[in-house]
């Protein structure tokens, strides 16, 4: 869901993430050990959504995301000086696109807590899941990359997957299963982005655009909103972002064991965890047409990850 997945950073979609590219070690190879990490932090993504829908209740989206932002932000900064680079990594080659990549960023953040109050985790994950095969698809459109037969089957497999979930016409749409697919949209440029801006750009320039353009665009709108919240309320706050910063450091050191390629997979395993929070924390109960269709995207991504190989 990758670069922080500001959903989320999910570095997603404060987050919800996409896996960052990251030079891997080739001395110390283990990839049980990298899938170990990647589907410890999709649980990390998956337990920060059910925060999210407890405290969405209570506070306005953007007061959320802001906070989220400003710790997203020392992060950042400090992953930068970790690398000796802060100031070098406050210059982009492509300015404008690191700006337009990170207001992507924050819409996705803002739309996936919005999606929050309305679905239920499973069926905002469900649609949510069928960003890369959208990134697939964009990919070939704007970055000119071969998309092929198979993975054209890939997408097509996902999106009839989406028809199966929304049901058009059979007198159970609602407008708010849109939200996720235009968080999902939102999240499927940012990539595209993101890997046509990681081409000029390091890793620690992509973070401090993104946390810092995000931070100043969404304190606009968290600031005159905010709601003192109680103590509980906080504490619920601060796990909130802090864990998007630890599950961030867990989809880094994973790289660091296995390549992104061996991970991909993996990254569905977000959606099994939200489902199983939906399920036993708030009751939710997705019907058979939600499960087909989660099925079906899940298949065609990962027929598309095959197909890549």
């Amino acid at each position: 869901m990758t670069e922080v997945r500001l959903k989320s950073d999910r570095t997603k979609k404060t987050a919800h993430l996409t896996t960052p590219t990251i030079a891997g070690n080739p001395g110390v190879a283990s990839p049980q050990l990298g899938i170990f990490l990647c589907l410890l932090s999709m649980l990390i993504f998956a337990s920060q959504d059910g925060i999210t829908k407890v405290l969405v209740k209570d506070f306005p989206v953007a007061q959320l995301v802001m906070v989220r932002y400003w710790v997203f932000v020392a992060f950042a900064v400090g992953y930068a000086a970790y690398q000796g680079r802060v100031k070098e990594s406050f210059r982009s080659k492509r300015p404008w696109l690191q700006i337009i990549r990170a207001l992507l960023a924050v819409g996705e953040t803002l739309m996936f807590a919005v999606g929050l109050r309305y679905l239920g985790l499973a069926e905002m994950h469900a649609l949510y899941a069928v960003f890369p095969l959208m990134a697939l698809v964009l990919a070939g459109a704007v970055l000119g990359e071969f998309i092929g037969l198979r993975r054209w089957i890939a997408a097509a497999m996902g999106f009839t997957g989406t028809l199966i979930i929304l049901r058009p016409g059979a007198g159970v749409f609602e407008l708010a299963a849109l939200i996720p697919l235009l968080a999902a949209l939102a999240f499927a440029v940012f990539n595209v982005l993101t890997r046509r801006i990681s081409q000029h750009d390091s890793f620690a320039t992509n973070m401090l655009f993104m946390a810092t353009v995000g931070a100043l665009t969404v304190t606009f709108a968290g600031l005159p909103a905010w709601v003192t919240p109680t103590p509980a309320q906080g504490l619920l706050m601060g796990i909130l972002s802090l864990t998007g910063v630890v599950a961030q450091i867990l989809l880094i050191q994973a790289l660091k064991y296995a390549t992104a390629s061996t991970l991909q997979p993996f990254n569905y395993a977000l959606l099994v965890f939200a489902t199983f929070i939906g399920v036993i924390v708030f009751g939710e109960h997705p019907d058979t047409w939600v499960v087909v269709g989660a099925a079906l995207v899940i298949v065609g991504g990962l027929y598309a990850i095959k197909a890549k190989a």
